[in-house]
This record gives structure tokens, sequence and C-alpha cells, in this order.
């Protein structure tokens, strides 16, 4: 019978161990390791412990074999009892190992005689090890009466196990079941009524009470008119008397411009949001170059079309529509994950030069072969470091070896050609030229402001005619050739401006995010957008800015299109306005970048931190601190020390993706540009790479049985990997998973093996710094590292200096 409650003191046990008669069942042990290092098989022996001694061998009340019984919940691995004795009346006969039929050996036998409770003590050996699964070891009365037998207590004649008692797990014990407390319902008293709708509703309600017999709700009822009467004329007044201390404290502001303004005054920059941007193909017809000039209008597809604009200017070819790949005549190729150069066949007219981007794009399926199954996924955008003429000497092909950013190396395999068929084809993937970058956004040109003229006597408020006011983050289109293509896509939406110029007849007046930088000569102006998307603009006032001229007139040439509707999906920009010799245009990848402007609740939540992000660097923890802040740098270290003249700061930096340092010379003077914003006069700084700790680590693995061992083997590379996985989580010991100073515990190493579907047991037989040999890491649970070490495990034969991984797998198939 199965327990119905669960109590916190279990007095059965006692109450059945001082009576006269009744015996049962204390715990249950599984031997796992044990069981290994006597010989026996591991996981099949149970030790069942009873409150009082087991009747002998032979004795008609005996517990044996055929009054055990193990039961297992439904579609778990089944196992059986093979025989069952008292720990003292064990002998040689009995079988250990039931695939081999081995019997017992003196040495096994005195192993459970010896124990001083071998009389109250029953050994079991199943013929399974089972799963995960909860097991149940039950008693009965004989193999055809599943009664408890007479002599022991009907509660204790079963216990639950389970086989993995000894393998890794998060949790130690069962959950508990609380009771939930009483709910008390409370009356919804609204003490906060200040808006129309709520005072309506205060007065039905009040009506209620003291009119309980009026039930008309006609809109038309002159009751229900006064009350709507009276709860417009409180609105207005509710509205009067909360207005000017409402906007004058940034945890009640309701305007953005209130809100905006207060953050600024803590040093925090409320952003309006961004527009998006998009890499786009566009398709040239044959004949020479045309000229894409920056600003040329792009739309996307449907009755509703967004508009993109492009963002610089280019020089469309023919020949630069689709690039065939060249595989020197090999045949099943692929560009790996990871790669940064390729060669393109020439077939006349390629003028690809340093800055270009090249989309590298899957055309065909390499499994079915058909243009409709290619995978839209496979659409990678690179920039062009190097393009160089070259010939194949073997039959003179023309070529162009081509590049680009390691920033921009491809992040999946790109398959260049394969046998479909029993016929090899080819020009799976292409690359794509004649790439601009675009950016959503529709300009309106000297459009009038809203009212146009200065007043002579009252502050200038105008608004913009169209709403949903456009912000971009600044974009140089020279300076963006010698960076990398994925670095034009982002965007930072607090540095981002409103796309907007005035003209006033005599100068432009340009935007600003605020003009407490501004001189009083300073032809700026500020746009502040409200929650319904109405620009405002603002202007200075001789001080902070300039004032306008009273009389002067104003007209705004100006883009509207914002926020995340701007993140179209890929292919969804199809046409090009008013340029001859292009055809049509494509976005291979979807556009990204457009966000939505910052919530409100977000700004009071953040804003009053933003005063303590410190701007200088002092000391070491400092400097690391500031180069932290680099969107490509996981964590940093630094040092002072004294180099002869002055001192030098040497910043230890630890890049994402575990990426070169000082072998990247343009990542080296990015990152010096980014500190020197901060370093204090008279310091010298040094950027250096982490040192970094390979490990050489050996796992014994025992299969489930029905698993294949070399799936579990390839699953535990891929699960204790340095690679990304398919699903964007990361192998154990991906390159951002560790930094300086952070150990290495053997107990996440067992969770991470044992994770991988097949496998039953780990256990680790080496774990130690490479050519280091073992200095009690095991023992000990961790390999523990300096202050300036990364470990580093990339498992790679080609660098066997970075680590090492070894997997030893037994049992399964």
């Amino acid at each position: 019978m199965d327990p119905q409650y669960r109590c916190d003191n279990e007095n059965r046990r006692r109450r059945v161990e001082a009576h006269a008669t009744l015996n049962g069942i204390d715990y249950l042990e599984v031997l796992d390791r044990t069981a290994e290092a006597e010989g026996l098989p591991r996981q099949q022996v149970l030790v069942v412990q009873f409150l009082k001694d087991l009747p002998a061998d032979g004795d008609g009340d005996a517990i044996g074999t055929p009054r055990v019984r193990i039961e297992a919940v439904p579609r778990a691995a089944a196992a059986n009892v093979v025989w069952a004795r008292r720990a003292s009346d064990l002998d040689s006969t009995l079988v250990a190992d039931p695939d081999t039929g081995a019997t017992l050996t003196a040495a096994q036998v005195d192993h459970f005689t010896a124990d001083p409770d071998a009389d109250r003590t029953l050994v079991v050996l199943t013929d399974g090890t089972g799963d995960y699964s909860t097991y149940t070891l039950r008693l009965v009365n004989s193999p055809t009466d599943d009664r408890p037998p007479p002599e022991i207590d009907q509660r204790l004649a079963a216990v639950a196990f389970s086989f993995k008692a000894e393998c890794p797990s998060d949790f130690d014990c069962a959950p508990e079941d609380e009771c939930p407390p009483e709910r008390v319902v409370e009356p919804e008293i609204d003490y906060l009524a200040k808006d129309y709708a709520s005072f309506r509703r205060l007065m039905l309600d009040r009506m209620s009470v003291v009119a309980p017999d009026w039930r008309d709700r006609n809109q038309a009822d002159l009751q229900i008119a006064l009350v709507e009467m009276l709860a417009y004329v409180g609105d207005h007044l509710s509205y009067a008397q909360d207005a000017v201390a409402t906007e004058a404290y940034l945890g009640t502001a309701r305007r953005r411009a209130s809100v905006r303004r207060h953050a600024r005054l803590l040093d925090y920059a409320m952003h309006d949001g961004c527009n998006a941007r998009v890499w786009v193909h566009l398709d040239a017809t044959a004949g020479g170059a045309v000229t894409v000039p920056a600003g040329t209008v792009l739309r996307t597809r449907g009755d509703a079309p967004l508009v993109f604009e492009t963002m610089h200017g280019v020089a469309a070819r023919a020949a630069h529509n689709a690039i065939r790949l060249y595989t020197w005549g090999d045949t099943e190729c692929c560009l790996p994950a990871g790669a940064t150069r390729a060669t393109l066949r020439d077939e006349g007219g390629l003028a690809l030069a340093e800055g270009d981007v090249l989309i590298f794009e899957e055309v065909v399926s390499p499994t079915t072969g058909l243009p409709a199954d290619a995978d839209r996924a496979r659409r990678h955008a690179v920039r062009l470091v190097r393009a160089e003429p070259e010939v194949d000497d073997l039959d003179g092909t023309a070529l162009v070896e081509v590049e680009w950013h390691e920033a921009d190396a491809l992040p999946f395999a790109l398959c260049l050609s394969a046998v479909l068929g029993g016929t090899d084809v080819e020009d799976l993937s292409l690359a794509r030229g004649n790439v601009v970058l675009a950016d959503q956004g529709r300009t309106v040109a000297a459009q009038p402001l809203a009212p146009p003229t200065v007043p002579a006597s009252d502050r200038y408020r105008p608004r913009l005619r169209d709403d949903g006011l456009t912000f971009a983050a600044p974009f140089d289109a020279d300076g963006a050739r010698d960076r990398a293509a994925a670095e034009a896509l982002a965007q930072d939406p607090r540095a981002a401006l409103p796309e907007a110029a005035l003209d006033d007849g005599d100068e432009v007046w340009a935007p600003r995010r605020d003009l407490l930088g501004s001189g009083r000569f300073a032809a700026e102006f500020v746009a502040e957008v409200d929650t319904e998307g109405e620009a405002t603009l603002r202007f200075g006032d001789g001080v902070l800015g300039k004032a306008p001229a009273a009389g002067s007139t104003f007209t705004a040439t100006y883009r509207v299109g914002n926020g995340p509707a701007g993140n179209v999906g890929a292919d969804a920009i199809t046409t090009v306005v008013g340029v001859g010799g292009v055809t049509g245009a494509r976005n291979p990848m979807p556009a990204v970048g457009g966000t939505a402007p910052e919530r409100l609740d977000a700004v009071r939540q953040f804003a009053p931190q933003a005063f303590r992000t410190q701007e200088r660097a002092v000391t070491a923890a400092d400097y690391a601190e500031v180069t932290e802040r680099h969107p490509g740098v996981q964590k940093a270290a630094a040092t002072f020390r004294w180099t002869g003249s002055w001192m030098t700061v040497f910043v230890i930096v630890d890049r994402v993706g575990g990426l070169p340092v000082r072998s990247d010379a343009r990542f080296l003077r990015e990152i010096r540009a980014h500190i020197d914003r901060y370093r204090l006069a008279g310091y010298d700084v040094e950027i250096q790479d982490p040192v970094y700790v390979p490990l050489d680590l050996a796992l014994a693995v025992c299969v489930a049985p029905g698993h294949i061992r070399p799936d579990v083997h390839r699953q535990l590379l891929i699960a204790l990997g340095r690679h990304e996985r398919p699903d964007g989580s990361r192998g154990f010991f991906h390159p951002d998973r560790f930094t300086f100073g952070q150990p290495v515990y053997l107990s996440q190493i067992y969770r991470a093996a044992m994770a991988v579907e097949g496998v039953a047991s780990v256990e680790v037989q080496r774990f130690q710094r490479l050519d280091d040999g073992a200095h009690g890491e095991i023992a000990a649970g961790v390999l523990r590292t300096a202050a300036l070490e990364i470990v580093r495990l990339d498992n790679d034969p080609s660098r066997p200096g970075n680590g090492r991984i070894e997997f030893d797998l037994t049992r399964g198939l």
C-alpha cells in the first residue's frame, strides 16, 4: 500500500520496531561505485536494510527471491530480480553477473557477511540498471499473492528508489507540498480617482448605494447626463490642479519633453528611437557603370510601402549582379564557417575594390537542387579589405582574390557545389555586388513649419507638419569603408539625431540633442517628440544657442519614418525610384536596428543612476572598466608599471569570441582611441593579450543502453566544445564563458556531459593544465587560474597547444 500522506514525523517506524513480531524496510541502497570496487555489476546490486533481523534461508518465513518484486513506472526500462537473499546467508553459488554467469567470489561474500547488520540486510541482484525513473521494491506474500508477507508491516513493505542515485543532480531533496494560505477577499476602493472615467464610475457606484432602486443606464437619461457632465468638469479641475506639480518631478512627469529634460540634468540621454538600416543589392542592366547617388529612394512591396533611402553612392555594374565563386576545378566544396577570403570568377567587368561590400547568398538548395528550397538564412554581408586580380595558371581563367574583415567572418558554412542525382552541381551559392547601405525614412523637402514665422514677443515653438520624425545615428560613408560591414548596421539610439535641417533664408540650422554646449551664435535647434509622434522644435535664447530673429520664416527639410516598423524582412525591398539602368533592388537580409522610443518608465528607473557613471580613468580598476565599455571587449584587466620615465597602464583585453588582440591592427587602433578619451595625461597605455591556460581533459563515459556510441561522442564534442550551437547556445568551453581568473569546476563539466542524451554516467580521468601534469585538481574538484589567466580548450588537432579533450566511451551500441 502506497503512503497517502506526507508527514513531518514518521512515528510508524518506531512503533514497528517496538512491535514483538512485525518487521519492515528501513532503507534501500543502490551499489554503484562500491559495487565496481568489489567486482560486482554497477547499479544492479540493491542492499535493503530492515528494522529487525530476517529469518534465515530455508526458514518458511524467509524473505527470498519469490517474495521480492521490482516495479517500474510505464515506459521505464525494465529491471527484474535475479536473486534475493539475506546477507548472512550468501554463498559463492550465487550468480554475480547475469550476463556472464560468473558467481560470487569469497571476497565478495565476505564483504556482505562481515557486516554487523548482515542478519537484517537483504541483498538483491537485478538483471538491469534501469533508468532515471523512480522504481519501487515491494515485498509480496508469494508470486501469486500481492499482499505483503504477514510478518512485514503493510506500510513498510515497499520502498521507492532510483538506480541512478550516485549520478549528478542539481537537487538534493524532494519538493515539499505546502498548503497555500487562505485568500482574503478585500473590498476594492479607489481613493485615487483623478480622471473622467474614474470620476464617472465613482459617482455611479455611489448612486447605486444611495438609490438602489434606480436601474436606468441609458445615455439619454438625465441622471447619466449629469454624472458625465460632473465627471468632465472634475477631470479638467483635476488636471489643472496636478499639471504643474506633475511635470516638475521625474517620477511623476507624463510629457516626454519633461521627462527628457529631467533626465538630461542627471546626465542621462533619453532616446526617441532609431530608424532601421539594411544592405540592398541593386540589379544593373548591361553596359557601363550606373551611378546611384546617395538619397536614392527604395520602396518595399505592398499597397502601403515603406520608404528607404541610400546612405551613400555606388557604381552599379551588370557584372556585379551575380558573381560566381571559383573552386579551382574541385567539386563538393564549401566555404567553411569563419572564412575570411574567397576566390571569385571574373567573367568580364569585375571592378571590385577595397571597401566594397559583397553579399554571399545560397541560391540553390544543396540537398534538393531547387532554388525555391535555398536557405534564406545563409546570406551574409562582408566588407572587402583586399581585391586583387589573379589568373589560374592551369587554364587561364581570370579570377579575383578577395579578403574581408575578421569581424565579417562567415557565421556558417556556405555550400558551393554538390553531387545531386549523380551530377556535379555548381554555383549553389553566389556573391552579390552592387551593394549599398540604406536606411528607413522618406525625405520631405522645403516644408513650412507650423507656424512658419517667428513672433516678435513670444517664444517660438513651431511644429513639423508630419509626424514620425526619423532619428538616425551619424554615418560617415568614407570612414565606413575602413570598417567591417557588420559595424555599419550597428546604431546606438542614444547617439541618434533627428534627420532634419531648417532654412531661414540666411543659413541652415542643424539639429542637436540639447543646447547646453551651444554658443550664442550657433544656429542649432532641438526636436522634442511627444508620445503621439509630433515633433516640436526648440531654439536657443541667445546665450545657449542662437535665438531666431523676429519675423524670419523657416522651412524644414526632414525625413519621416522611424522605429521597429522599418525592420522589414528579407526580400521586402523591390523598387528603385528615379535611376535609369537599374532594373530592381532587393535586400537579401532583413533590416535591423529599428528601435522604438524609450519608455518613460524605463527612463524613470535608469536616469537616477546615470550620474554614477565615471567618465575618467584614474585607478587600474577604472581603466579596466572603461575598456569593457567597448562592444568588442568581454572583460579587461589593468595594472600600473613604471617604465623608466613615466607610468604605463598595461591593459589586458579579453575580446568577445576569443579573437586576437595585438595581431589585429584595426582593433588595436580602435581600442587605443577608445581608452584615450578617459586616460589621464602623462600616462601611457599598452594593450596586451591575455595569458591563456590550455586544458588537458579526459572523460570515461558510460553510454546508456540503446544509444549509439559515435552519436553520443559527437554530441559530447558539441556540448564541451568551443563553438556556438545551431540553437544559439554555447559549448561549455566557448571563449565567452570564461574570463580572467575564472576557475573551472569539475562539477560543471560533469553536469554538461550528463546533459547529453545517451550518457548514463561520466568519470573524469584527467583534469589538468596541458603539459603540466596533475596537481590534485580532480581531488579538489576545481582547476584554478591566476588573476590574468584565462582557461582555453579548443580541442583543435591543428592547434594542439590550445587544449585537448579525450573521451573513452563504453557500453551502448
